[in-house]
């Protein structure tokens, strides 16, 4: 695949998120009827990295891009499954969680990336048990520890064999310094609601916790001996799969291998193209909208299947914000652009609303929800500029709600013959595409008042220029011809002589208002603990405990609380 073997600047690995199941080294995905059986059995050979074998089923970042796309292909391709069950290919061992020797070895940025994905990863199981219907059953064989129990933590239910070895751990404090790095601490309390006695007990040893104790803590559902694990599974995958709210029926729709070309300049795929521009350190994201009308029922929808606009827009979309997280690490800007056909967009947004019911059309609206998500979390300013000829309607507006500032010309260009502006609501900005802590992005807009959503909901389905939108409190700024170029320069230069550290933490507090859930716990407050932790000599120091972990020297810690 184009860009595959790349090499970036300074010698660092060009990754690619692009996969699917025939080039899979560390999973096995099988289905039978309602129920899918997702093996982990990690090529110890096959890490993206030299210098470390993922031994023990540990895990890197590849690892989890595997998962991520079984995950997702589930979804997509298998509407019949209703349950999904993970376990281990290897014997005595489930997962020993993110590989040592990996993270000692990455630099700061791989490490906060690698763990954001990974996070993003185990969201994306409980949002397919929340609202495809395919719930997830871990097995627990041997050992699962850290970011083993923490995969099992993102499912539904967990059984462990009661053999008198198989225990579940969080060590990373005790034998690393460093937290659980994806949603360990907070699963385990608010979602399991573990006693915090006994989760502070729980995870501050090493050796994790097995049987009935395990049990009796709500560490684990169920144990069995092995004798009968094997029934205790099928019992358990044939009672979720009779309560399941999984509406698939028919044949899935296959996810195409998704087509892009890779340049120093930037990235091309069929609707969306990335410019880079590092001297600026700005990459813009342009979008485009459907050429055509989208069918008209739902059978069409499924006969375009992976090239339908709102899909396919999403996947792009979808890999290029990857890739410019990981691979471009020098970008301090992400500025969204739109072009086409709004009317088409409006209509594909349409479809979606009248066909919601559709398991089909239930994971294309919740596949964007996810983007976005993505999006949000991501450590870059966001910028939109809503210029003529854009077409930031129902669905791409959200990137207009998403962004730190945007901008709207007022009218047209001198010279340019594109109609003006024009920002037009629909009913996907109104509940389908919910934040990471629950309120959809207007709703975070407006928290001051509740009638300014009342008043935009009001003009839905018209058409806003740019000062009725900077009215509506839609964008930042409305600027006319005379002011745009100048305003935008000032505010890009000024963004990029910032320093990033403040930048990240800034923007990462002012995106997410109002309540907390589950889920901005783990990407806020537990993700910023660990960015400092990562960065502490207690961690990661030449004295450190990921440094000096599997050498046979104990830890040298700074033992000054702060």
């Amino acid at each position: 695949m184009a860009g595959e073997d790349r090499v970036l600047a300074g010698g660092a690995k060009y990754i690619d998120f692009r996969t699917d199941p025939s080039r899979y080294k560390h999973w096995k995905l099988d289905v039978a009827g309602d129920v899918a059986t997702l093996t982990m059995d990690v090529d110890e050979n096959g890490g993206l990295f030299e210098g470390y074998q993922l031994k023990l089923n540990s895990y890197d970042l590849g690892v989890d891009i595997e998962l991520a796309d079984a995950v997702q292909r589930l979804r997509f391709e298998h509407p019949e499954v209703k349950v999904v069950v993970l376990r281990s290919g290897k014997n005595r061992v489930f997962c020993a969680g993110a590989n040592i020797r990996m993270l000692a070895g990455s630099t700061h940025a791989h490490k906060v990336n690698f763990c954001k994905f990974t996070n993003e990863t185990r969201n994306g199981i409980e949002d397919s048990s929340e609202n495809s219907g395919q719930r997830f059953i871990t097995v627990v064989n041997g050992t699962a520890a850290g970011g083993g129990y923490e995969l099992a933590l993102a499912t539904d239910h967990i059984i462990m064999a009661d053999d008198g070895s198989a225990a579940v751990a969080l060590p990373e404090v005790p034998l690393l310094a460093v937290l659980p790095g994806t949603g360990g601490l907070t699963r385990v309390v608010d979602k399991r609601k573990v006693r915090r006695d006994h989760a502070d007990f729980f995870c501050t040893i090493e050796e994790g916790i097995k049987g009935k104790r395990a049990v009796a803590w709500r560490l684990v559902d169920e144990i069995a001996p092995n004798s009968k694990l094997e029934a205790k599974i099928a019992e358990r995958a044939s009672a979720f799969a009779a309560k399941s709210a999984r509406k698939g029926n028919g044949k899935g729709i296959e996810l195409s291998p998704l087509e892009r070309t890779v340049d120093d300049s930037g990235l091309r795929y069929r609707f969306v193209t990335v410019d880079i521009n590092r001297e600026q350190r700005i990459a813009t994201i342009s979008i485009a909208a459907p050429d055509a009308a989208p069918p008209a029922d739902i059978d069409g929808v499924i006969a375009q299947g992976a090239s339908f606009w709102p899909l396919q827009v999403a996947r792009e979309l979808d890999d290029a914000i990857l890739h410019l997280r990981i691979n471009e690490l020098g970008i301090a800007m992400l500025v969204f652009k739109s072009h086409g056909e709004a009317a088409n967009v409006l209509a594909c947004d349409a479809l979606l609303e009248a066909n919601k019911d559709h398991w089909l059309v239930n994971e294309i609206r919740h596949y964007w929800k996810r983007v976005l998500k993505r999006i949000d979390v991501t450590s870059r300013t966001l910028v939109t500029l809503v210029e003529p000829g854009s077409c930031f309607v129902g669905t791409l507006a959200e990137l207009v709600f998403a962004a730190d500032r945007s901008y709207m010309l007022i009218g047209s260009r001198q010279g340019d013959n594109r109609p003006p502006p024009q920002i037009v609501l629909s009913a996907m900005n109104f509940g389908p595409y919910p934040m990471s802590h629950g309120l959809t992005r207007l709703e975070s807009r407006f928290q001051a008042d509740p009638a300014d959503l009342d008043r935009a909901r009001e003009k839905m389905g018209e058409a806003l220029d740019a000062e009725a939108a900077q009215q509506l409190g839609l964008v930042t700024f409305a600027l006319d011809d005379i002011d745009w170029d100048d305003e935008v320069r000032v505010f890009f230069e000024e963004r990029a002589s910032f320093s990033p550290d403040g930048l990240t933490g800034m923007e990462a507090n002012l995106r997410f208002v109002g309540p907390e859930t589950m889920e901005s716990k783990i990407f806020a407050r537990l993700t910023a603990w660990q960015n400092w932790i990562f960065q502490r000599p207690n961690a990661v120091g030449e004295e450190g405990a990921l440094r000096r972990y599997g050498t046979g020297q104990k830890a040298q810690f700074d033992m000054t609380r702060v």
